[in-house]
């Protein structure tokens, strides 16, 4: 299946599970951290973030725009545990655990950046492919977003998900 995004990784200890993207993408540092670690930069890619405080220890709530297969949107109050300004944004939340970018200048590409991304979860071997899917097309709208091309949530629908958990159930 054709992605500008690599696939996923996950790593398993017990009942958690840590889930990995290694990400390259043309722009800037500075753009991919607004991306990454403001209201504004969150809502085009990912959710609506409020209360966000960007501090270590601030709050934060990820509000979802788009439903699951059920109809239900995702509302995920937490923390932020780890804010490194212009590198490192770390956000612990309901549902979704322990959500961490990691950004740096990509060696390989003039200008642009390196984004290392980690979930760690706590969900059965059952659930890994669903949040493999799920981050997956999220990373595809923050490419678009980076663009200049906000996710359009209103026209989003689970065929795109549904395509790359069928692409990840063939990866393992």
């Amino acid at each position: 299946m054709e992605s500008p995004i690599p696939y996923g990784t996950v790593h398993s200890t017990a009942d958690t599970r840590t889930l990995g993207f290694t990400l390259r993408f043309p722009q800037p540092v500075e753009d991919v951290w607004a991306a990454v670690a403001s209201a504004t930069g969150l809502s085009g890619w990912l959710a609506v973030a409020d209360p966000f405080e960007r501090h270590q220890g601030g709050a934060i709530t990820l509000h979802r725009q788009h439903s699951d297969g059920y109809g239900a949107a995702t509302v995920a109050p937490g923390r932020v545990t780890c804010w490194g300004p212009g590198r490192l944004a770390e956000y612990t939340v309901d549902v979704h655990g322990r959500i961490r970018f990691d950004l740096g200048r990509d060696p390989d590409r003039t200008g642009g950046t390196l984004l290392r991304f980690t979930n760690e979860l706590v969900c059965p071997d059952s659930a890994v492919l669903s949040h493999l899917a799920d981050w997956h097309q999220h990373f595809e709208f923050l490419a678009e977003a980076l663009a200049g091309r906000p996710a359009d949530w209103p026209s989003w629908s689970l065929d795109r998900w549904r395509a790359l958990y069928g692409a990840y159930e063939h990866t393992r």
